[in-house]
């Protein structure tokens, strides 16, 4: 028998999506950022973290923990009429936000149908069940499972990055979806660390200006 982690609330996050994921989608175009954790974010959900982050049509930012697999397997956390054999990756902790719910990332060539947020040209990120179905029934796809997301309030992200909390980089890919991230947070503190100069800054802000609204 399966050990099952909140089983209906699972069956539910996955059938329904909040409505916070259900925009139409964007054009091709980077829209997300990594969020790389300074060593002085004390806070336990994200502290040495790197986040894949989007902003949502109503003015908020979300996106998932990139750099914390768990020791839950796929059929730990999804529906049973799920091929959950199918998923061999970690179930990956992506924020605090609705733990109940499964999120994927996952490589598209093309826009996807059912509602998801477009991230990078061909990248997306969703928690809609027809799509989560789609890629664990479908081999050789590469996507992500992660439980919960992490969420900021509109003007909340802002306040964090004024107070210093995170530095922002350009997302990529391959980093999205590498095999081992237990030295990303290492790698992309060092990048960010070295490239304080002015250019780096106004670069910094720039690539703010992605995920938060504008004013």
């Amino acid at each position: 028998m399966r050990r099952r982690i909140v089983p209906m609330l699972c069956v539910a996050a996955l059938a329904a999506p909040q409505a916070a994921w259900a925009q139409e989608p964007e054009p091709a175009q980077a829209n997300a950022v990594f969020l790389v954790a300074k060593p002085t974010l004390l806070d336990p959900n994200f502290s040495h973290t790197v986040v894949l982050a989007t902003r949502t049509p109503d003015a908020g930012t979300i996106g998932v923990i990139l750099n914390r697999p768990t020791r839950f397997k796929a059929s730990d956390v999804l529906p049973p009429d799920l091929p959950a054999e199918n998923y061999r990756d970690s179930i990956y902790f992506g924020g605090p936000v609705m733990l109940n719910a499964i999120v994927a990332v996952f490589h598209a060539a093309q826009e996807p149908s059912a509602p998801a947020y477009h991230a990078l040209e061909n990248v997306y990120l969703t928690m809609h069940r027809d799509t989560i179905e789609a890629l664990l029934r479908e081999p050789g796809q590469r996507y992500r499972l992660y439980m919960g997301f992490s969420g900021w309030a509109p003007r909340q992200l802002e306040s964090e990055l004024l107070r210093k909390d995170w530095y922002v980089l350009p997302a990529d890919e391959s980093s999205i979806f590498r095999e081992d991230t237990r030295e990303l947070w290492n790698e992309l503190l060092r990048k960010a660390s070295a490239e304080r100069t002015s250019q780096a800054a106004a670069r910094a802000g720039a690539l703010s200006k992605i995920i938060l609204p504008p004013r």
